[in-house]
């Protein structure tokens, strides 16, 4: 299940239902063989700001953090793969900035991050190229043409 919340200072002009569409999608077609939970949590600058700082040691905002967790629930036995954290006014500047939709913006960044949750990185450039494609196959199956994302 793909839950999505958002913080009660951001209103998001962004049907939540197509959020969860995108994570769901990244999972079915990266993941298909594992039942696995999830939460998408919509911000603002400051509390991706405070995140970033507090776990990476950046004192900035940034569009988007997961965190992992990897627990597993004892009722459904589902595997809870935890949390991203998107940065509305981040996502939105990005997207005015390239020329796309919000929406578009928001799809890219959540299916980026349950790409984290699930272990790709993008830190070795091996690890980019794994991680481009399977990130570029989500998106096309979602009709979004990105190039050259991470």
């Amino acid at each position: 299940m793909v839950t999505v919340q958002v913080k009660r200072n951001v209103k998001c002009p962004v049907d939540k239902s197509i959020l969860q569409r995108a994570a769901q999608l990244t999972l079915e077609l990266t993941n298909p063989a594992d039942k696995s939970d999830l939460s998408i949590v919509i911000g603002n600058d400051a509390f991706l700001q405070k995140l970033n700082d507090k776990y990476r040691h950046i004192d900035a905002p940034t569009d988007v953090l997961s965190f992992p967790s990897g627990e597993v629930d004892p009722d459904t036995s589902a595997k809870y793969l935890g949390d991203i954290v998107i940065s509305l006014p981040f996502a939105d500047h990005q997207a005015s900035k390239e020329g796309h939709p919000l929406v578009d913006e928001l799809q890219l960044l959540v299916v980026h991050g349950v790409l984290h949750l699930l272990g790709h990185d993008h830190g070795e450039v091996a690890d980019k190229k794994v991680m481009q494609v399977a990130q570029d196959n989500v998106l096309h199956q979602l009709g979004l043409n990105f190039s050259n994302t991470l």
